[in-house]
């Protein structure tokens, strides 16, 4: 298959052929219909974060099921799933205490006495937060992906693998956000919009975006925002203290 190869930090990624293995009993074979550039990427790219070397990154992403392995259950050949980098097992003291994120079985990964899931002319190459979506497939654990509607546009959905779920989750999990609150967001991005997303799911009563680019203002609306502060032209922390009486909460 193609894939996108990081080989220096710094450098341009280069396309380039890999060979991918086929599904051990608990991994699922993707076919990438798209993929997200987060910035998390760019960091590994300019060497903000350390990776070995080449490697084929890319993270938030969407495909079509191609194969699975003897043993999958959630998942089949068709499918549209979207992925996401925390993959879990399911049964550690982590997942069973409802922190999935903090996982770290060896079970989602191959040993290594395994043969390796990505490899380069027979040598192996290190797979990039569970996922490596910069290339034509993906081969990974079944408890990284989860099935999506088929009406979905992939090239949306691949977003939901980051960033939206880490600004709804900012919400929804991290900031509690409860019916009625009011919340400030500061940055309308990628994330801050879903965190303006998931606050307006949670029920919050007033939600307030605030932005360097009053261009941001209809689209934090959308979003879910009832309130748009141009940061750029006036005191923000001010604004936001004197709309809510002291602040939010």
């Amino acid at each position: 298959m193609k894939a996108a190869v990081l080989r220096e930090v710094g450098k341009p990624l280069q396309i380039e052929d890999v060979q991918i293995n086929k599904p051990g009993p608990r991994e699922v074979l993707v076919r990438t219909k798209a993929a997200g550039l987060c910035h998390s990427d760019l960091h590994f790219m300019e060497g903000s974060y350390p990776h070995p070397l080449p490697a084929v990154l890319g993270h938030e992403s969407a495909g079509v099921v191609e194969a699975v392995g003897s043993e999958v259950r959630t998942v089949k050949p068709g499918d549209h799933v979207i992925t996401c980098l925390s993959a879990y097992c399911g049964h550690c003291e982590s997942c069973l205490t409802g922190r999935l994120s903090l996982c770290v079985s060896p079970e989602t990964k191959r040993d290594s006495g395994d043969e390796p899931r990505l490899t380069q002319n027979g040598a192996p190459l290190p797979q990039f937060l569970n996922l490596s979506s910069f290339a034509e497939y993906m081969l990974i654990h079944e408890h990284a992906c989860v099935s999506i509607r088929k009406d979905m546009p992939l090239d949306r959905a691949a977003l939901i693998g980051c960033s939206v779920m880490t600004g709804v989750g900012a919400a929804i999990h991290t900031s509690g956000v409860r019916p009625g609150e009011t919340v400030a967001v500061i940055g309308c991005g990628g994330v801050g919009l879903s965190a303006i997303n998931g606050a307006a799911i949670a029920g919050a009563g007033r939600i307030i975006a605030v932005d360097m680019f009053g261009s941001k203002d209809n689209l934090a609306r959308e979003f879910g925002a009832t309130d748009f502060i141009d940061a750029s032209k006036t005191d923000a922390v001010k604004e936001v203290l004197e709309m809510t009486r002291g602040g939010v909460h």
